[in-house]
């Protein structure tokens, strides 16, 4: 986001929590949101995608809505009433097509209105299709399955590529201009991460129900769309449909979250552009990891790296946190000083918080749960062990498909392993009980230092693209011939 973005998006949040009254709060943030992520969508090289693709993340949001809720339960008439709401917004997105002082919400021109009308109905009728489905349908897990061949082809660059070949050959562009970054579609891992936690405990019958115009502006608000926080529904509706207070105590909870919310963001605002884009200039990158052959010199480049992938992470949550607060909504936090942390278990518990929970909770705690179950001769260490490597590969994978972002999160896997049965280990061990304050303080600082080494190296696998290029580095790093 730039800062034109933020101030946008942090001047409406402002209108939301000061001038919007409630009955027009959820109406609000819903038009908001949805306008939003047209907005935010970036440019692609093939036609109108930009326009497709947050079309596409609605009607995902509206087909997911419809498999989970009981719509028996719900206002019909207010259900069409958001139906036709939604419709009309994207609607008039297209017709700044033609008003040329106006045009255009999205990066590029909108397709023609005809095609909107067109293909949008048909992706509507398909995702608000009437029929009430039990539990145990086909749909839910069919749903989740969907979410992941999206995701890969979404993070896998060669089937990106393939995937802009097509729609570039379908649109009549030149398919030989094809690149992976001509799908990236702004704020889907974040998007599909909300949906399939809603599929998940709808399967599990924990799901509560929520109106279409709730459930959308859950799935879109527009502060936590792009970076997160990946909130749950059920604490995303406390907000949401929280009680009116009386009007002095309404004003001075408006004015706590004024105050609250803009020193947030002005936070957020300085790690973004003053500390993150400066560390960018020296920062590991593919060119200057090439070019230095240094072991001191690496060493900074890394450690710039490390400080400017926190900073600029968790500079967003930090805008997303208050730009809500703006608005009474207390987002989860995101991070909590990782970099202090005195091993590798405290630092996942509070670096990309809510992605660490949302994965320990539809994922480890399962699949460690069934092979206990179903393979009770198998020992608890080898247990853990595949819990723990697959979670963190998964965690390597979801920020792309490539060698470098598995072997990141199989090193962290492995360090989790390993710090596991250590953690085991020392239970039993009375040296580590009956140490003196100086000794408790040395092996804390050791501690702290072997997490930080161990995490700051790992980055390098995560900054550069290819293997032959990290080896290289790491062979600079420790001077290995």
């Amino acid at each position: 986001m730039t800062l034109t973005h933020i101030l946008i998006l942090s001047i409406t949040g402002l209108i939301a929590g000061w001038f919007i009254p409630k009955k027009w709060r959820i109406g609000f943030l819903l038009s908001t949101s949805i306008l939003s992520i047209y907005w935010l969508q970036i440019s692609s090289p093939i036609r109108n995608l930009d326009f497709w693709l947050p079309t596409t993340s609605i009607i995902l949001t509206i087909f997911v809505w419809n498999i989970t809720q009981n719509k028996k339960a719900l206002n019909k008439k207010m259900i069409l009433v958001t139906l036709a709401g939604i419709t009309s917004i994207i609607l008039l997105i297209g017709i700044t097509r033609y008003i040329n002082t106006l045009c255009c919400i999205t990066a590029s021109r909108p397709p023609a209105i005809q095609q909107i009308f067109i293909l949008f109905s048909l992706g509507l009728l398909f995702a608000s299709s009437p029929v009430i489905l039990p539990q145990k349908s086909f749909w839910a897990p069919f749903a989740i399955l969907f979410f992941f061949i999206l995701f890969i082809f979404q993070k896998s660059p060669i089937l990106a590529q393939n995937s802009s070949v097509f729609l570039r050959t379908l649109t009549g562009q030149s398919p030989e201009l094809a690149l992976p970054i001509d799908l990236t579609w702004l704020g889907f891992s974040y998007l599909s991460f909300r949906l399939i936690h809603v599929l998940r405990d709808f399967q599990m019958g924990k799901l509560p129900t929520y109106t279409l115009a709730e459930f959308v502006t859950y799935a879109l608000f527009f502060p936590t769309f792009t970076a997160g926080p990946i909130d749950r529904s059920q604490r995303f509706m406390e907000d949401l449909s929280k009680k009116q207070y009386d009007n002095d105590q309404q004003t001075i909870e408006k004015k706590d979250n004024l105050i609250a919310g803009t020193q947030r963001i002005i936070i957020g605002i300085f790690k973004k552009f003053v500390l993150a884009d400066t560390l960018a200039l020296f920062a590991l990158n593919e060119q200057n990891a090439s070019q230095v052959s240094s072991s001191f010199w690496m060493w900074i480049l890394l450690l710039g790296y490390a400080f400017r992938i926190f900073l600029d992470f968790s500079s967003y949550t930090d805008i997303a946190i208050g730009i809500g607060r703006l608005m009474d909504f207390r987002l989860p936090e995101n991070f909590n000083r990782p970099y202090f942390k005195k091993n590798l278990t405290e630092f996942w518990n509070s670096w990309h918080i809510t992605l660490a929970q949302w994965l320990r909770a539809y994922y480890f705690f399962p699949i460690t749960r069934s092979l206990r179950m179903k393979a009770k001769n198998m020992p608890v260490w080898s247990i853990i062990v595949i819990g723990q490597l697959s979670t963190m590969a998964f965690i390597g994978l979801w920020h792309g498909i490539t060698w470098n972002f598995l072997i990141w999160g199989i090193w962290h896997g492995l360090g989790l392993f390993i710090h596991n049965r250590w953690q085991d280990w020392t239970k039993t061990k009375t040296i580590f009980i009956n140490q003196t304050n100086i000794q408790k303080q040395l092996f804390a600082f050791s501690s702290w230092l072997l997490t930080f080494g161990f995490v700051t190296l790992g980055w390098v696998w995560f900054a550069l693209p290819d293997f032959e290029l990290s080896n290289r580095v790491i062979h600079i790093l420790f001077q290995i011939k």
